[in-house]
């Protein structure tokens, strides 16, 4: 008998209540080993990926919601893929699926294809509300953070430090240091 493996994710560090509430549901649910991150969906998830290679034959890994785990229906069928290839099976919480049957792996799919549409519907309305905010003047995009620290980039040029050592110290691209030095030359 395995046992059951949790992952936890929220996109960002400010969803604390919606992070904290699935590591309870994971522990309530009989997670021995959890691993947890607060990181957006589309950029490197290194926790989920020890967690994948954590699991053993007979383990179960177990997630509060389908969008905590995976991107889309194909990123989701890829992990389903690995947990087969490893004798694992996934358990998703709120929709008490656990693909141990062939009616859940066929729910499994629905469900994914259904939470894809509603990610890109989501998406869809973020895009018309940024175009409607534009044209009304209220939209300025997020400022880029390297021309925030050109000043301080400029001060470690001048000390000396090459651009390299400045992009790493104050984590910024190279091309960022380059591009903060030309416009206050």
């Amino acid at each position: 008998m395995g046992q059951a493996v949790g992952y936890a994710r929220t996109s960002t560090l400010d969803q604390v209540a919606g992070y904290e509430s699935q590591i309870r549901d994971l522990e309530q649910a009989g997670c021995t080993k959890l691993f947890k991150e607060q990181v957006s969906s589309v950029g490197s998830r290194p926790a989920l990926a020890a967690c994948l290679d954590y699991l053993r034959e007979g383990d179960t890994l177990t997630v509060t919601k389908l969008d905590r785990l995976a991107r889309s229906v194909m990123h989701l069928g890829e992990i389903v893929a690995e947990l087969k290839v490893k004798g694992a099976e996934l358990r998703v919480l709120n929709i008490g699926l656990d693909t141990s049957t062939p009616t859940a792996k066929l729910m499994l799919n629905m469900l994914g294809s259904v939470a894809e549409f509603e990610r890109d519907m989501m998406l869809e309305r973020q895009k018309e509300g940024i175009a409607k905010a534009k044209a009304e003047g209220r939209y300025k995009g997020r400022v880029p953070t390297a021309m925030r620290k050109a000043d301080q980039i400029r001060e470690l040029a001048a000390a000396g430090q090459t651009r390299a050592a400045i992009a790493e110290r104050l984590g910024v691209s190279e091309r960022s240091v380059y591009r903060a030095l030309a416009d206050a030359g």
